[in-house]
């Protein structure tokens, strides 16, 4: 018998034993299925790319809840007013801020400098909502396009969760142009809620601000010296970006039963390592799912 014979007639039996792929299991009825998923489109993503080569990636807040703070944003990110910015401030479980550390440089013509105070609006516009209120709202839930917003029953605004964006800004009258930014990179400061705009949420790379040193400068977080700051190489808006160049992403669609129960799901963690169902959640640790597009 040849060699090539023999290992054949030897590693036969053993192939034909063995066991056949697991077959995938099936979906819960919270998962969500391929119909589920919605494109964000272009013009509502906001690439900022650090000199290091990290970069974040920030959906811009619906433009029903803050017109004017986004559309100054728009035309910060197409003037190349961030390029060449840095990132000053990071406060420990707080903010990470950035844009012109000096608060000198000149804003484009088009920008408006102290737009309306859109901390709040009118229409409750939750298509699903949680089961319970918290502290800071009577009712909290998801716009249709994927938004958490939340109300106290004569307005709505969208709460301040890890990794929203806000408008920073000086003491009232000022509402801040937009030029200056933060995201939330600890634990959710809700009682900023209604007092700040927010204009967006950091959907991909968050941890290029989350990881960052901690500031020391005047309880506030800020760098002390100015080597300690981080650059920032550009802001583009996908939209302006080549085709072939444009990162995708989609959030959840938040209609429909397997919503309603990925929302349940949340407010009531599975056995076996959850043994007490919580009986509710807020809505900052029930945010609404975001993907990469496959």
């Amino acid at each position: 018998m040849s060699i090539a014979a023999l290992l054949a007639a030897t590693l036969a039996p053993v192939m034909s034993v063995q066991a056949a792929p697991a077959a995938a299991p099936p979906p819960r009825p919270y998962d969500a299925l391929p119909g589920d998923w919605v494109a964000i489109p272009d013009d509502e993503l906001l690439v900022f790319t650090l000199a290091s080569g990290r970069r974040f990636v920030v959906r811009l807040a619906p433009m029903r809840y803050t017109p004017v703070h986004v559309d100054n944003i728009r035309k910060l990110a197409r003037a190349g007013w961030w390029d060449g910015e840095t990132v000053y401030r990071v406060q420990d479980n707080y903010v990470a801020q950035w844009g012109d550390a000096t608060e000198k440089k000149a804003l484009p013509a088009n920008v408006v400098a102290n737009p309306p105070a859109e901390y709040v609006w009118p229409v409750f516009d939750a298509v699903t909502t949680l089961s319970k209120a918290d502290p800071y709202a009577s009712r909290a839930g998801y716009s249709r396009d994927g938004w958490p917003v939340a109300t106290n029953g004569r307005e709505a605004w969208i709460p301040h969760c890890y990794a929203m964006v806000g408008v920073a800004r000086d003491l009232a009258p000022s509402t801040g142009s937009g030029s200056d930014l933060y995201a939330n990179i600890g634990h959710a400061p809700r009682h900023l809620d209604r007092n700040i705009a927010i204009v967006g949420r950091v959907i991909d790379g968050i941890d290029a601000l989350s990881t960052l040193p901690r500031g020391t400068g005047g309880g506030l977080g800020l760098y002390e010296d100015a080597k300690q700051y981080v650059p920032i190489a550009t802001a583009r808006l996908v939209s302006d970006l080549p085709a072939a160049e444009r990162p995708r992403y989609q959030y959840r669609t938040t209609e429909g039963p397997r919503f309603a129960a990925w929302i349940k799901s949340r407010e009531n963690r599975e056995p076996p390592f959850f043994t007490v169902p919580a009986g509710g959640a807020d809505i900052c640790n029930a945010m609404p799912p975001v993907r990469k597009a496959p």
